[in-house]
């Protein structure tokens, strides 16, 4: 890195703005907030000077102890509940120390790579025995990372009670759960407390909440979760991932997981469906019909052979599409947004199931929607992503003319471009170029 500027005023050769590339783009901003977009002007004295500008992409899940998989577990063959051994092992071993350094190493590779922000899906919250650390070790840990590498952090910190539908917590497992709803309820309360009396945790971290899947909550915890988990705050789930999930739920609760969590009050415009890859056209409709996020996770469902989701039937249905990298196998947002559409050409046997401008959407709109930072909210119009006055300076700047770029229409970069790329990014106004 060359270091870390505070900008007021940068000029751009080519910045996306409403969902096309314009020209010669005078950025303006205070206090990390976008007050200036104005298109066809000159630079100023002063301006810092960058190339093609657009708004930075957005991880909406993540699980940063992942890593340590990467490259490690691809010689035995076998399915996700064969790998999801081998990440058991590796959660059993973490502590906040070796957490935070791990999770700095995960959130700079992000940020290098043109993520600006990220949805970390938390569930490693206590000792391997199941006691609480001491003033949430872990969750700040995790805090603390994200703000020396200088990415913005949404926390989702998960209820995981269950080891599965009718099963407690196995010793591998216990160091996920807390003593029952109410209690993961209360510790979440205190969580928002200690970040918000940190200022600089706060200038970057957020809070959220997940429920871990309809495999590690009951329905009693489900109502519970929807009662009493404050309106605003954006509420992330595992759904369907597996058809062995779906059996278990259909077997137990006679609904699919997605009417499950319907019945209890808990599909709505805050609710974020990660993978959502094994529906029913009921699903489909419920998901859709509710407003609710998607997060597509490519390079995650494609290394653990899970399966290739509806995603083009959600977003035709009224849902918006984001993406993760979820375990890391890859980092990279230019991969995922490639993948959300090659995946689907295979699946569909036709090209240009997604436009490009849907691509940027999902990449940026769509995920800090799912996040719940503001842009792309329900009645705020954003259905083109670009830079735009009132949003934080989250943007991320890629090179156009390198051997892999030259010549693509710029708009068309998400199908081209790959994290190598990718040259600065710039996060609540903060600029921080590649070397």
């Amino acid at each position: 890195m060359t270091g870390l500027t505070g900008l007021r005023a940068v000029h751009c050769r080519a910045a996306l703005i409403d969902g096309e590339f314009a020209a010669d783009v005078r950025i303006t901003a205070q206090r990390g907030v976008i007050t200036g977009v104005e298109a066809g002007v000159a630079a100023e004295p002063g301006d810092e000077r960058l190339g093609v500008v657009a708004p930075g992409f957005v991880n909406a899940h993540s699980h940063a102890f992942h890593r340590l998989l990467r490259g490690r577990t691809h010689g035995g063959g076998g399915d996700f509940w064969v790998w999801r051994e081998e990440m058991y092992r590796a959660a059993g071993a973490l502590t906040p120390d070796t957490y935070r350094t791990l999770a700095e190493d995960v959130f700079r590779e992000m940020r290098d790579a043109g993520y600006t922000a990220v949805g970390e899906f938390h569930y490693v919250h206590h000792r391997p025995d199941g006691t609480p650390y001491a003033g949430h070790a872990m969750e700040l840990a995790l805090a603390d990372a994200a703000v020396a590498a200088g990415i913005r952090l949404v926390l989702l910190d998960t209820c995981y009670l269950r080891g599965g539908v009718g099963l407690e917590l196995s010793d591998r497992q216990r160091r996920f759960g807390d003593r029952d709803v109410h209690a993961w309820l209360e510790r979440w309360h205190a969580l928002r407390d200690a970040i918000a009396a940190d200022p600089r945790r706060r200038a970057l971290v957020s809070l959220g909440a997940a429920v871990h899947s309809v495999r590690a909550v009951t329905p009693d915890d489900l109502d519970v979760v929807a009662r009493e988990l404050p309106g605003d705050v954006p509420l992330h789930v595992h759904l369907s991932e597996q058809v062995a999930e779906n059996d278990a739920c259909l077997d137990a609760y006679g609904r699919t997981p997605a009417a499950l969590l319907a019945e209890h009050g808990l599909v709505g415009p805050r609710l974020a469906a990660v993978h959502a890859t094994h529906l029913t056209d009921g699903d489909i409709a419920l998901l859709g019909d509710a407003g609710a996020s998607i997060v597509m996770c490519p390079t995650t469902e494609a290394d653990l052979g899970d399966g290739i989701g509806p995603a083009p039937e959600l977003r035709a249905a009224g849902a918006t599409l984001s993406i993760g990298s979820d375990q890391h196998a890859v980092i990279d947002p230019l991969e995922e947004l490639a993948r959300l559409e090659l995946d689907q050409r295979l699946r569909a046997q036709r090209r240009g199931v997604f436009t490009p401008a849907q691509l940027w959407h999902a990449g940026s709109v769509g995920g800090a929607r799912a996040l719940g930072l503001g842009e792309g909210l329900p009645g705020e119009g954003r259905d083109a992503a670009g830079l735009r006055v009132g949003d934080r300076f989250d943007a991320v700047e890629l090179d156009a003319d390198t051997t892999r770029t030259r010549g693509a229409e710029l708009v068309q970069l998400p199908l081209v471009a790959r994290a190598g790329d990718v040259t600065a990014t710039i996060v609540a106004g903060i600029l921080t170029r590649k070397e």
